[in-house]
């Protein structure tokens, strides 16, 4: 709540992000200029559709400034959890949003076809088979995993204790439940002594009462999808090559019961290489795998990164990893991977999903009676 309530108060320092500091008067007018040159946007949709994940109320942040640049939104809420979109726009009617700006569609999998399919630009959360339809509609954005990472180069690993509270926090932050939690840390040293540093700090988090305010870990609605990822992260270790080190500060099992909920505590896993399966891996919890690997073998292992926090102040690492196409967004320095810009989106750009640039051109005519 209080992300979205950060994101609401913060709308026009995304909105000058997203515009590239733009004169939103210039949509009103349908053309305006930056600097001294004339410039024209036209909408490309009449209403923006969402198909919205159930996984963290958080997430709803990416759909408010369709709303904010005048676009009505289709929303397809999520089947478990509904009640945040909705308390969303009930918010935003009382502050005087005319009820034409929202639709509310609570549906299956075929309610969220006819909303994409009928909407002129939209987004959908999902991975796998739900988001493949989707991939190729330049005006559809997919939010899906997120595989975001922390790099600690040869010049930082040495020192990897002063970055553990960073990690921390980008591993546990809001549950482990973002695309933009860190997924895998890749060291080229010291991964054996992080990892187990890492495990001894997370392995203190523990469910709470659901209305306590230090609660750090959130039930899953259904009991089942725990049980299903604590059983694939325990086949994958029973192959070999990786090691579930929180086990040795912890009860021995990862799934508890508590308070009529079902809870997966944080799980560290080292991996003797990053193409062990768990080594890209992402899931609805506090999970992380280390990795330790040369410096050679650090980059072209780690695939797509929602996020990439790199630890280096080494020139030709920095240059590599700017010169990659798959990163959403790369930090240097100590940035938490949890930490949001903004002014910077992360994940897609919903203006340019909404609207597109048009050579434009005004001349003054003649006055009357005036030759040409």
């Amino acid at each position: 709540m209080t992300k979205i309530e950060a994101a609401m108060a913060n709308m026009g320092e995304t909105l000058d992000g997203l515009t590239r500091g733009l004169d939103l008067a210039a949509l009103d007018a349908g053309y305006g200029k930056r600097g001294e040159h004339m410039i024209s946007f036209g909408a490309v949709a009449r209403r923006f559709g969402a198909v919205l994940p159930a996984n963290s109320p958080g997430v709803h942040a990416m759909w408010l400034p369709a709303l904010a640049l005048k676009m009505p939104v289709a929303l397809k809420p999520g089947q478990r959890e509904p009640w945040t979109p909705l308390r969303i726009l009930e918010a935003l009617r009382r502050a005087g949003f005319p009820d034409s700006a929202f639709g509310f569609y609570p549906a299956g999998h075929d309610g969220a076809s006819m909303i994409l399919q009928r909407c002129e630009a939209g987004m959908i959360f999902g991975a796998g088979p739900t988001v493949a339809p989707w991939r190729n509609r330049a005006r559809i954005e997919i939010h899906g995993p997120g595989y975001s990472k922390i790099l600690l180069g040869r010049d930082k690993a040495e020192a990897w204790e002063q970055f553990l509270d960073l990690m921390a926090v980008s591993v546990a932050g809001n549950s482990g439940r973002s695309c933009i939690n860190v997924s895998s840390i890749r060291t080229v040293s010291h991964g054996r002594e992080l990892a187990l540093a890492l495990a001894e700090r997370l392995a203190a988090i523990k469910p709470l009462p659901r209305d306590d305010a230090n609660a750090e870990l959130a039930a899953f609605p259904e009991p089942a999808i725990a049980r299903a990822i604590d059983a694939a992260i325990d086949a994958a270790i029973a192959k070999g090559g990786a090691e579930d080190l929180t086990a040795r500060f912890r009860a021995p099992k990862r799934l508890i019961e508590f308070e009529g909920g079902s809870y997966l505590l944080p799980t560290v896993i080292r991996c003797d290489s990053p193409d062990h399966p768990l080594a890209n891996q992402e899931y609805l919890f506090p999970f992380v795998s280390v990795v330790e690997c040369s410096k050679e073998a650090l980059l072209p292992g780690i695939g797509p990164s929602l996020v990439l926090t790199a630890l280096t102040e080494d020139p030709v690492l920095e240059r590599a990893l700017l010169a990659r196409n798959d990163i959403g967004r790369l930090n240097f320095g100590p940035v938490p991977t949890t930490r949001i810009q903004w002014d910077q989106p992360h994940e897609g750009n919903i203006f340019e999903t909404l609207y597109q640039q048009r050579a434009f051109q005004r001349a003054p005519f003649a006055a009357a009676g005036a030759t040409a």
